[in-house]
């Protein structure tokens, strides 16, 4: 008897003790990691109503943002879209306006990290269908099939947390979710035979860019000595070329800047210093990606001894004793920064691959790609290989217009029940030396949220979520779908222009330009009447659609030089209100059901003069059929009247018209 009720209260203990160790939960959205595009991922979707969870290791939200320390944003200063806008427009209120956060040289935001997580955690604070988890690392994704149904979590107690899920988003840094489920992806260069890019990448290899472990150092006054004690391995030769102010070996490349400049790189608000210097500076090589976490850790040890130096050298060599670790950062006991900076790691084997050549040539090259856009970006080409010697050299801002990210990169190929944010997305190498840049990844992870939402509202898988459905969504939160810089969000036809341009039948012009890649819609000039019927002719399936013409090889198109921005080349035969009336009133008779002009005219004359009614309502003015229409107008028009962009598309931006 004795025994049998031990036995009894023992299991009884056990099964409590076991309960406490594992937990089960579900959701609709599993997002795994609170990194950029993790957490705007998640505030998007939970702002769509359905119920989200986010799980992250660290107590921050951010990732580069916040805990890597890359406060420094990179791109997308005129290009304010969607939740980018938002976390920029709360800084602004934070410091005092844009001045205030333009406190170094290498962007035109910079801020503390702790500012970020904190502005971050108040976005998603009022969203009562996010519940956020911190503390629990990734260990692995469930799988049925060919279906990820969700994944497992463990603390550092040990303790164990399982969640299923409708659909689960990879925000890690490196692709660790999908990897996880045997999902195919690509990591390292690709030779150029694979991606059609001829950058100089003539074999396949498994070089990823150089990681940085950030530190930020505070003036604490003249007359403060922060130094530290000198690091194991010091020598300052490693940091020789970093500035002019110690520059020993003269067969090294000459650096352009002096200590006070390069410490000013990244200076931040409050006398604070970012050391996130890549020349002869604090990057570091390591290829950790298919590590284990605790292997991982090792390694890292390596990154933060090559930032440590390099503190040292800034201290004694340069003679800044006056700068030391900020106290008031990161909750770490070194004061670095929670985790590393990750420019790299797995990229998905998605349903479509971005690649140099649909970034460079979006209209001209193989499939239109544009059309299906998610997220913008506007900076250079920019890989980190100088710790890396034997890694190309030449792929450092390389010159390409701003861009749009397709949707069809965040979908695997063949997995479903995932969805891909972070830098994960399917793109290539080469590629993702711009789309892996914050804003640009926060507006991905955007774009994650809504195909999440949608998949969920709609009891579907992500890959059958129509694409102008996701399109739509983010329009709706005020998100770019086309990076146009001369059309701002508060432009009165920013959405229809945005619409227009996602079907290709108005297009826009890109440059290279500096820091700051461009691409200019042109508003107010008029529009050209040969490039207006040819691409209507391809919209209603008149003619080849894109990616049925001879290709040429790839070589940096003029115009994509480093130049300054041109105005709007002259038109070859304006266009009129009137010649625009007339393919459009043609086009009315063949689909009476388009556009919001009911019921659908009956003449020619009918229709002119519900024209002239219906352009005052659209906010446009001086309605005259023999005038030449602007670009800006012809964009209204065309969607209030055709509605284009109610025609599906494919995942490669084919219209559906036959």
């Amino acid at each position: 008897m004795f025994v049998k009720k031990y036995t009894v209260v023992s299991a009884l203990i056990f099964g409590m003790l076991f309960a406490n160790a594992q937990q089960k939960l579900s959701t609709k959205v599993l997002v795994i990691g609170g990194g950029t595009g993790g957490t705007a991922a998640a505030i998007q979707a939970a702002r769509m109503g359905v119920p989200v969870m986010l799980v992250e290791e660290t107590p921050w939200l951010g990732g580069m943002l916040s805990a890597a320390g890359v406060s420094a944003t990179d791109g997308n200063h005129r290009l304010p879209s969607g939740i980018w806008r938002e976390f920029r427009g709360q800084l602004y209120k934070v410091y005092g306006g844009p001045a205030a956060v333009e406190t170094g040289w290498v962007s035109n935001t910079q801020f503390e990290p702790s500012v970020a997580d904190s502005i971050l955690k108040a976005m998603a604070a009022p969203l009562k269908s996010l519940d956020i988890r911190f503390g629990w690392r990734f260990d692995r994704t469930i799988k049925k099939g060919n279906t990820i149904t969700g994944a497992r979590f463990i603390n550092n107690k040990k303790q164990t947390l399982i969640i299923s899920a409708t659909v689960t988003i990879d925000a890690t840094e490196m692709g660790d979710a999908f990897a996880s489920a045997k999902v195919p992806y690509d990591l390292g260069m690709e030779a150029g035979s694979l991606t059609g890019e001829t950058v100089g990448i003539t074999e396949t290899n498994d070089v990823v860019q150089d990681l940085t472990y950030v530190a930020i150092l505070k003036d604490y006054g003249a007359a403060a000595d922060c130094t530290i004690a000198k690091p194991a391995g010091y020598d300052p030769a490693e940091f020789d070329g970093a500035c002019t102010d110690y520059y020993i070996d003269s067969t090294k490349p000459a650096p352009a800047v002096n200590s006070k400049t390069m410490l000013e790189y990244a200076k931040l608000p409050n006398n604070k210093y970012l050391l996130n210097w890549p020349k002869a500076g604090n990057d570091t090589y390591l290829n950790i990606v298919e590590l284990t976490p605790e292997q991982r850790a090792k390694e890292l040890e390596k990154a933060k001894a090559t930032t440590w130096r390099f503190i040292y050298f800034i201290q004694h060599q340069l003679g800044y004793k006056n700068l030391g670790l900020t106290n008031d950062e990161f909750p770490t006991a070194d004061r670095f920064a929670l985790i590393p900076y990750y420019r790299e790691g797995r990229r998905v084997k998605g349903i479509v691959r971005y690649t140099m050549r649909h970034l460079a040539e979006p209209f001209d090259y193989g499939e239109p790609l544009y059309r299906t856009s998610i997220s913008v970006g506007d900076y250079p080409i920019d890989h980190h290989h100088k710790k890396n010697p034997s890694a190309p050299q030449h792929l450092e801002f390389y010159p390409v217009p701003s861009f749009s990210v397709p949707l069809g990169a965040l979908i695997p190929e063949k997995t479903n029940g995932l969805i891909i944010a972070e830098k994960g997305i399917s793109v290539s190498n080469v590629v993702n030396g711009t789309t892996r840049l914050q804003p640009c990844v926060l507006l991905t992870g955007q774009a994650a949220g809504v195909l999440a939402a949608l998949t969920v509202q709609q009891r579907t898988t992500p890959a059958k979520v129509s694409v102008r459905a996701v399109q739509k969504g983010l329009l709706d939160a005020g998100a770019y779908l086309m990076p146009y810089i001369d059309v701002p969000y508060a432009h009165p036809h920013f959405a229809a222009i945005q619409r227009i341009g996602a079907t290709g039948i108005l297009k826009g012009t890109g440059i290279a330009y500096k820091w700051a890649n461009q691409t200019w819609f042109y508003p107010d000039s008029v529009a050209d009447a040969n490039s207006f019927t040819k691409y209507w002719q391809q919209f209603t399936g008149k003619k080849p659609d894109q990616g049925n013409e001879v290709m040429t090889a790839f070589a940096v198109p003029e115009g994509f030089k480093e130049t300054a921005p041109q105005p709007a080349k002259p038109v070859v035969k304006p266009l009129t209100i009137g010649d625009a009336a007339s393919v459009l009133f043609e086009y009315l008779k063949q689909n009476s059901a388009a556009g919001d002009l009911k019921p659908a005219p009956i003449s020619r004359e009918d229709f002119n003069k519900r024209l002239s009614t219906a352009w005052t309502q659209w906010n446009l003015s001086n309605f005259n059929l023999t005038r030449a229409i602007t670009r800006a107008e012809l964009a209204v028009m065309i969607d209030h009247l055709a509605n284009p962009f109610a025609t599906e598309i494919d995942h490669k931006g084919y219209s559906r018209v036959k």
